[in-house]
């Protein structure tokens, strides 16, 4: 019950010019604020706001690491079905097509995998300058 109660409901609606909107995106880049919305919020509300503190090569790191993460899951979610598939076979023919299947999955994932490694290498590089 509390959550519908810290829900944001209402909606606000503001036109700018253009001069307008690129002032305020200056000062929202120079926040710790992730997103506009709550950089407006913070700010029509009186809140204190944080300047130049977030740091941006954590946030280009972190967006890295989602990316990761998510090729990895689907490695991960690709070779289950790959071994549900195996333990399901009951023919010969049917195995023979798997193996087939199985040698073109495994190129791939060995493509993805060096995809990652690459990725990690740049972060790394970049990390250490």
């Amino acid at each position: 019950m509390e959550d519908q109660q810290n829900n944001r409901t209402k909606w606000l609606h503001v036109r700018l010019k253009p001069e307008e909107f690129e002032k305020l995106q200056k000062r929202f880049r120079r926040s710790a604020c992730l997103k506009m919305s709550d950089f407006l919020r913070r700010h029509l509300m009186k809140k204190p706001l944080i300047n130049n503190y977030r740091n941006r090569s954590l946030d280009d790191f972190m967006d890295e690491m989602i990316i990761l993460r998510k090729e990895l899951n689907a490695i991960g979610n690709n070779l289950n079905q790959t071994v549900k598939r195996l333990h399901t076979l009951n023919q010969i023919h049917e195995f023979r097509q798997w193996l087939t299947a199985y040698e073109l999955e495994k190129r791939i994932l060995s493509n993805k995998i060096d995809d990652i490694k690459k990725r990690i290498q740049n972060i790394a590089e970049k990390w250490l300058q």
